[in-house]
């Protein structure tokens, strides 16, 4: 099961957090995978890390930037040219420049975010589809957030656009369901990644994240990695325009 032999694998954030540990686990299970961020230094790394674990042709390494259009279009141009074709698309990159109340969200910040988060995620689905269309069929992953299912006082913004991330992944999924591709979200709780990193690191509040879980902790990146490799296998063959939340317990806690 979850066999992902030969199944081409692009990642987007892929260099650290979540997205480095979806990235390993899809080349584990026999994906080459396709490392991808801002830093090209940074995609040489983790490439060559995994294929020290899974071999030499486990992953390859291509730097775009999600907030640029031209470096998206590359990243699948690159990777179609190289590796024949693309499988799985997990759209994991995503900023958030802000921390504090909506009310006080400067238009450049929410701007940033709009572009990153949602438009960037627009793009490479437009650009991916056609390619799995002519390979008869695909997995699109989008890592959305339990943000995008509750409010906030601090991530309003970074909210919004988790929200609209989900709309993405249900409208996608009827537009792509009859060329054989699913579009599925997963929405993280706190993971311990850099990018959470002002949720997680204040004792009392990470404590007070803990207390508000039914498992009574958060997360790790290889928590969410899983549930990835599950949406890109064929044992998700009949799961689409769904959202799986991995959180530990939190939004299912009442009073």
């Amino acid at each position: 099961m979850f066999d992902l032999a030969g199944k081409v694998c692009v990642v987007t954030g892929s260099t650290r957090g979540i997205g480095k540990s979806v990235a390993l686990a899809l080349a584990k299970r026999g994906g080459k995978v396709v490392i991808s961020s801002r830093k090209a230094t940074a995609c040489d790394e983790v490439a060559s890390e995994i294929n020290s674990i899974c071999g030499s042709e486990a992953a390859i390494a291509i730097s775009a930037s999600i907030g640029a259009k031209d470096q998206l279009q590359n990243l699948v141009d690159a990777t179609v040219a190289r590796l024949g074709g693309l499988d799985v698309l997990v759209c994991n990159a995503a900023s958030n420049p802000a921390y504090g109340p909506m009310s006080e969200l400067e238009d450049d910040q929410f701007r940033k975010l709009l572009e990153n988060n949602i438009l960037a995620t627009h793009w490479l689905v437009q650009m991916a589809s056609p390619h799995m269309i002519k390979r008869g069929g695909g997995s699109i992953i989008i890592m959305s957030s339990i943000g995008g299912m509750r409010g906030s006082m601090v991530i309003g913004g970074y909210n919004v656009t988790k929200a609209a991330d989900l709309q993405i992944v249900r409208n996608m999924a009827q537009e792509l369901g009859p060329h054989g591709i699913r579009v599925n979200a997963i929405s993280p709780g706190l993971i311990k990644t850099d990018f959470a990193k002002s949720l997680w690191d204040n004792p009392e509040l990470l404590e007070k994240f803990k207390q508000g879980s039914a498992l009574r902790s958060i997360g790790a990146p290889e928590d969410i990695a899983g549930a990835a490799v599950f949406l890109a296998s064929e044992e998700s063959r009949f799961v689409t325009g769904h959202n799986l939340v991995v959180d530990g317990g939190v939004t299912i806690m009442g009073d």
